[in-house]
């Protein structure tokens, strides 16, 4: 790969949209994250007035929520702006002056008190390879030195002074890292771009940009050829840098391009694909995902070790669930810094191959709470080595207060998000970009993982209040590069897997709106959660469907602004049928598949004992057990299950827009034995039935010309 070495001065345009009042900020006293107290009902002849009051409280907040999810091109970006209008022409004159003879003339006036005033720093050389730094009032840092020596990294660009940009980073030698980029001006200046890796090398890291409307320089490209951090028999390509972080008002850098290994581009699956607002099939056929997760949060953290197995699976499979959002820990893939442990992800592989045997699709739940369990002794998350806790105060406050009020799990995401070094001098987010590629790599052909989710429930850190109230920045300057950054790793690995992305974690817990931007990427899904909070802190279900409703709305709106899939991949926490069935109605209402919080914790009692009798929620599982189509040949219209009667229509319509169905596709639909004990009738208009009589699935193929297909299915008596 050959790389032409240009100084950044624009930077990639970012989706800009307005502050918003948050109506409902103050909703609930404290956070409340869905894992909530024993369930106290409320007299029914109370709960409908209660919901229509909260209908309408909930109604009011959504009109201070539309400025989110209108479309934001014409919107005014004020770093932009600032960039092309102030910054970007004054920097300029002031470099052209420096190269006047005047300006050489007062540059060495000012320099001749024995401290650089003024100037440009130096280029690095082979043997000093970091550039200088800049004049502290005025001047570019040095570019860093090109390595052309095999295993030798680039050398650092310099940083800026006061004002001016910091250096570019060098190019790495082969099986080497380009340089950083170096920190731009710490009144107003931007970032260095990262040095571009040699053969096998990552790129470099892009600088910080420091001043108030300061954008971080863009990530170095890898160079083609395996990655220095491959294992044997285990091959990656390497990795393009991170982007700079930005200052205040200022803009992230982007993530560098990454390599091709010398086989080419990895091929994928291509079992799932996304259309417009749907999830599809090799066949287009819309896909809709009922499941729950199947989480282990403590280690060795796999399904295996808390005792999945078989039993489970089938018992999953006779009630319809169709998908499982697997859980993966950090900790568990990478105990020490660059070292995958592909024993573990075989585990987690036997799990995802038991399921499909039951027909069972998996999501890959790259899962964390509280950050890490290292800080508090609660959580999971990412392993010790990969916690920066600084000097905060530690005191614990349990589940899940320690986000609002724990300092140290603060300071450790704070970290994170800024990109600290791991104690190997690379980035922490570098590292968890470099750990999800061995992890889809590991996948990449598998078609029965439906989807890669980035990480679940997102928490801002110390601005969290910040975040609360509106303010963007941490979505739009630091989440959404994060998005980039992890996807980009994915899609070195596998080009089409798609990728499930989270609003911060206060979007279906409080609720605040999301800024986030989906990654750039064709196949994404907007992952949201949704907990009812005060069910959560007062175990009290009044108003919970009326919130849940809300929460699916928001989702809603945001898919269709965006053209992605959107999908519940958590909610419940709970036993409670009302509850449930509002979180999976308002997610049915648009169509959104839904996986419920969670199996080997709620469902099920002792894991170690088969899903029977008492160890199983019985009537929770008969809620998430409703009839439902699966895969549709068309388009989904509404469906309804009431008293065991349900009803469904499709349009014979492809999602991608191509077409038409042919005549004889197949439409399944979940039936299962646990709902239809006596067996079912079922009447079809344009299409028949061709499954077996009273089958767990009910198998309807269209008709010739037909455009709707109509379902009705009864319960025998």
């Amino acid at each position: 790969m050959t790389h032409a070495r240009v100084a950044q001065t624009n930077h990639r345009p970012h989706r800009s949209t307005s502050r918003t009042r948050l109506a409902g900020a103050a909703l609930v006293a404290g956070v409340s994250l869905g894992f909530g107290l024993s369930p106290v009902s409320a007299p029914t002849a109370h709960a409908e007035v209660i919901d229509d009051v909260f209908d309408q409280f909930l109604a009011g907040i959504a009109a201070d929520w539309g400025g989110p999810f209108a479309a934001s091109a014409g919107a005014f970006d004020l770093s932009d702006w600032f960039q092309q209008s102030i910054y970007l022409p004054v920097h300029h004159g002031l470099e052209q002056w420096l190269d006047t003879v005047a300006g050489q003339q007062v540059a060495e006036l000012l320099n001749g008190f024995g401290s650089h005033v003024i100037g440009d720093g130096t280029a690095g050389t082979e043997d000093d390879p970091n550039g200088g730094a800049a004049g502290w009032l005025f001047g570019d840092g040095g570019a860093g030195w090109d390595s052309d020596q095999a295993g030798v990294a680039g050398g650092a660009g310099g940083a800026a002074g006061l004002f001016g940009n910091g250096g570019v980073g060098g190019m790495g030698g082969a099986e080497a890292t380009g340089g950083a980029g170096g920190a731009g001006g710490w009144l107003l200046g931007n970032g260095g771009a990262g040095g571009h890796g040699g053969e096998g090398g990552n790129g470099g890291d892009g600088g910080n940009g420091i001043g108030l409307f300061a954008a971080g320089g863009h990530g170095g490209d890898a160079g083609d050829g395996a990655s220095i951090w491959s294992t044997p028999g285990y091959a990656r390509p390497a990795l393009g840098g991170a982007g700079g972080n930005p200052g205040v008002l200022g803009t992230h850098g982007a993530v560098g391009a990454f390599g091709t290994l010398a086989g080419g581009p990895p091929t994928g699956s291509g079992a799932f694909t996304t259309a417009g607002t749907w999830l599809t099939d090799a066949d287009g056929r819309v896909l809709i995902l009922h499941g729950v997760n199947e989480v282990n949060k403590g280690a060795p953290y796999t399904p295996e070790a808390n005792h999945f197995d078989a039993q489970h699976a089938a018992y999953l499979a006779a009630n319809g669930v169709n998908a499982v959002r697997v859980g993966v820990i950090w900790a568990g893939v990478e105990p020490r810094p660059g070292e995958i442990d592909y024993d573990y992800l075989a585990s987690i592989k036997a799990t995802v191959d038991l399921l499909a045997s039951h027909g069972i699709v998996s999501i890959i739940d790259m899962h964390q709470d509280l950050y890490s369990d290292t800080i508090t002794g609660i959580g999971d998350g990412a392993p010790e080595w990969a916690v920066q806790t600084g000097d905060a105060i530690n005191i614990n406050f349990g589940w899940p207060w320690n986000y609002p009020l724990n300092g140290a799990v603060n300071h450790a995401w704070d970290a994170f998000w800024s990109n600290s070094a791991a104690p190997d001098g690379i980035g922490l987010q570098n590292h968890y970009a470099g750990m999800f590629q061995a992890v889809a790599g590991y996948f990449n052909g598998n078609p029965h993982v439906a989807g890669y989710e980035i990480m679940n429930e997102p928490w801002p850190g110390s601005g969290y209040l910040s975040t609360a109230f509106g303010n963007p920045f941490f979505d739009t300057q630091q989440l959404s590069p994060f998005y980039d950054q992890v996807t980009a790793a994915i899609r070195s690995v596998d080009p089409s897997t798609p990728i499930l992305f989270e609003p911060n974690t206060l979007f279906g817990n409080l609720p605040v709106p999301t800024h986030v931007t989906p990654p750039d990427d064709p196949n994404t899904i907007f992952a949201y959660h949704s907990y009812c909070p005060w069910f959560a802190v007062l175990g009290s279900d009044i108003g919970c469907s009326a919130y849940e409703s809300f929460i699916a709305d928001q989702a809603a709106a945001y898919a269709q602004t965006h053209d992605l899939p959107a999908m519940l991949t958590e909610f419940g926490n709970t036993t409670v049928p009302g509850v449930i069935n509002g979180g999976t109605g308002a997610a049915d209402q648009h169509g959104f598949g839904w996986l419920f919080w969670d199996y080997n914790n709620v469902l099920v009692g002792d894991m170690a004992h088969p899903p029977a009798g008492d160890n199983i929620a019985t009537d929770a599982m008969t809620a998430l057990a409703a009839p439902y189509p699966q895969a549709v040949a068309g388009i989904p219209g509404t469906w309804s299950f009431t008293d065991g009667n349900f009803a469904f229509s499709y349009s014979t319509e492809m999602a991608d827009g191509s077409g038409q169905f042919a005549a004889g596709t197949h439409t399944n639909i979940s039936v299962p034995t646990s709902i239809y004990p006596d067996g079912y009738q079922v009447v079809v208009t344009g299409g028949h039935v061709v499954s077996a009589a009273n089958a767990p699935v009910l198998v309807i193929a269209s008709d010739g010309g037909a455009a709707t297909v109509t379902v009705t299915v009864t319960p025998n008596n």
